[in-house]
C-alpha cells in the first residue's frame, strides 16, 4: 500500500449527542498520515444540499454550507496534520440527527466513511400534581414533563421500586420534542411513589411522600362539599352538622400546618447552627493555575478564576504533561486532602454555568465525553442550561426556592461524606452520602464546557 492509497474510518456504532452541547463526530486516515493537503468535506447523506463543512486548499470553505450548521462546525487544523478530521459540532439540535459522511480526497485516490448520530434531548424534571380522587378513596396523581427526544418512556414506581399500572397516558410531538402526561391512583398501602422518565442514557426522577392525612383531609372535603349542597336542596336543619364537621376539618389542618411550619422552623434554626460550625473548619482554599484550561484566567491571588477573551486555546507539550484540562473549563484547588473534613464557599451570583465540589486527583483531564459521576470521581452540584443538577448517576434534578448566591461545600473524607449549602439562603442542596474516598480528593471549580459568561467565580474567605 503505497502512501496515497489510504481508507477512511468513522466509528463502527451510532455517535450519541445530547440536544445543547457539544459533539465530536470521529473520522480519521489510516495509515494515518497529514491531510492538510487533501479535500475534507462533511455532508448529510440523507439531506439535499447536504454540506455540513467543507476544508479545501487549505481553509474552510462553508459559502453552501446548510443554514442551519453555520459557525457551528470546526475542524482542527493541528490534527489534520495527525490524520484526525473529526468534526466538532457546538450546541447540538435535534434536526442534526441523522446519516454523515466524511469524504476525503487527494490528488489520486478518494475514501469516505458513513454513520449515523443519535440526538438525544433530555426534557424538563417530571413534575407530580394531585388531580382528585376516585370513588374508592384512591389519590389521582399526574406527572407530566416535556422537551424529550427521541420518545421517553414515563414510569410510576413504588416505594419498593415496583412499577405501578398509569391509568391515563398522553404523548404529544412538536419543535421542542415529546411531551408526556401520566395519571395514577395511590392507596393508603403507598407512602412514597417515584416518577421516572427515561430513555437510552438519560433518566429524571420525582419523588413524593404521601402522608395518610392527604387522603383524610382530601375525602372529608369532598364530603362537605356534598353536604353543603344537601343543606340547600333539603334543609337548613343541617347547619349545625356541616358547621360542626367543617370546624372539625379547619383544626384538623391548622394542626397540620403547625407542623410543617415547625419543621420549617427547626431547619432554619438548625442549618445556621450547622453552617456556623461548618466555618470553623474553612480552609484556605488557592486555585492550582497550572491545571487550568487555557480559556481561563486565574487571578494573581489564586482566588478567583474567569474566562479569558480568546475563545480557543491549543495547549503545547509541557502544557498537557502539567496536568492542564483540555476540553472543560475547569481548574483545581492546590491543597489535597486525604483525611478529616475540610470546608469552602464560593460566590456564583450571576454566572449561568458553573459547578463546585470536589474530585479525585486523578480524574481525566483531557478527553471529551467525561461523565461527571462519582463512580468516575466527580462530587459536584452546578447550574447547567437553566438547571440546578447534582453530578449523581444518573444526574438528579435539584428544585430549589432561590438562586444561590453563595455555596458552601463541605467534605468529611472519613465519613464518605460531601454536603452542598445554600450559605445567604442558609438551606441544604444537596449530600453525597455513603461515599468510599480512597485517594486524594481536590476542591474543583468549573464554568462548563462551552461559556461566554465572564462573571467569576470568587472563593470566599469572609
Amino acid at each position: 500500500m503505497v502512501k496515497e492509497q489510504y481508507k477512511v474510518e468513522g466509528p463502527a456504532d451510532p455517535v450519541f449527542a445530547v440536544a445543547g452541547e457539544d459533539v465530536i463526530l470521529p473520522c480519521s486516515v489510516k495509515p494515518s498520515f497529514s491531510v492538510v493537503d487533501m479535500r475534507v468535506e462533511w455532508s448529510r447523506s440523507d439531506l439535499r444540499g447536504s454540506l455540513v463543512h467543507l476544508y479545501e486548499d487549505h481553509e474552510d470553505r462553508n459559502t453552501e454550507q446548510i443554514q442551519s450548521y453555520r459557525g457551528r462546525t470546526k475542524l482542527n487544523h493541528q490534527e489534520l496534520q495527525r490524520g484526525n478530521a473529526s468534526l466538532k459540532l457546538s450546541t447540538v439540535q435535534i434536526s442534526d440527527e441523522g446519516r454523515y459522511k466524511c469524504f476525503i480526497q487527494s490528488k489520486s485516490w478518494f475514501d469516505d466513511a458513513i454513520f449515523d448520530v443519535r440526538v438525544e434531548a433530555v426534557g424538563r424534571p417530571p413534575l407530580i400534581t394531585v388531580d382528585g380522587f376516585d370513588r374508592s378513596g384512591g389519590l389521582h396523581l399526574q406527572c407530566e414533563s416535556e422537551g424529550w427526544y427521541p420518545e421517553p418512556d414515563l414510569e410510576w414506581l413504588d416505594s419498593e421500586g415496583v412499577s405501578l399500572s398509569s391509568e391515563t397516558t398522553e404523548k404529544l410531538r412538536n419543535t421542542d420534542g415529546f411531551s408526556v402526561k401520566h395519571t395514577v391512583v395511590a392507596h393508603h398501602s403507598i407512602t412514597k411513589i417515584h416518577c421516572r422518565v427515561k430513555m437510552k442514557h438519560h433518566m429524571l426522577e420525582t419523588e413524593v411522600i404521601i402522608l395518610n392525612n392527604m387522603f383524610y383531609d382530601w375525602r372529608t372535603s369532598v364530603i362537605l362539599i356534598s353536604v353543603f349542597v344537601l343543606f340547600i336542596v333539603i334543609s337548613g336543619l343541617l347547619f349545625v352538622h356541616k358547621y360542626r364537621a367543617h370546624r372539625r376539618l379547619k383544626e384538623k389542618m391548622n394542626r397540620i400546618q403547625h407542623e410543617r411550619d415547625q419543621l420549617l422552623q427547626s431547619q432554619k434554626a438548625i442549618i445556621p447552627k450547622a453552617l456556623t460550625q461548618l466555618r470553623t473548619q474553612k480552609v484556605n482554599v488557592i486555585l492550582d493555575a497550572d491545571s487550568a484550561h487555557p480559556r481561563l484566567i486565574v487571578s494573581d491571588d489564586g482566588k478567583q478564576v474567569e474566562l479569558g477573551n480568546k475563545l480557543g486555546g491549543e495547549m503545547d507539550g509541557n502544557e498537557e504533561q502539567n496536568g492542564r484540562f483540555k476540553e472543560y473549563l475547569s481548574v483545581l484547588g492546590k491543597d489535597r486532602f486525604s483525611s478529616g473534613s475540610f470546608y469552602y464557599e464560593v460566590q456564583v451570583k450571576e454566572q449561568t454555568k458553573w459547578l463546585l465540589g470536589v474530585v479525585r486527583e486523578s480524574i481525566n483531564r483531557k478527553g471529551f465525553g467525561i461523565k461527571m459521576n462519582p463512580q468516575d470521581g466527580y462530587w459536584t452540584v452546578g447550574l447547567r442550561y437553566g438547571i440546578y443538577l447534582a453530578s449523581n448517576d444518573p444526574p438528579v434534578p435539584l428544585s430549589l426556592r432561590v438562586n444561590p448566591q453563595r455555596v458552601g461545600v463541605f467534605v468529611d473524607y472519613d465519613e464518605g461524606l460531601v454536603s452542598f449549602y445554600d450559605v445567604e439562603n442558609m438551606s441544604h442542596i444537596y449530600t453525597f452520602t455513603g461515599q468510599s474516598f480512597t485517594e486524594n480528593l481536590c476542591p474543583f471549580f468549573s464554568l462548563g464546557y462551552w461559556n461566554r459568561n465572564s462573571t467569576p467565580l470568587i472563593i470566599c474567605d469572609d
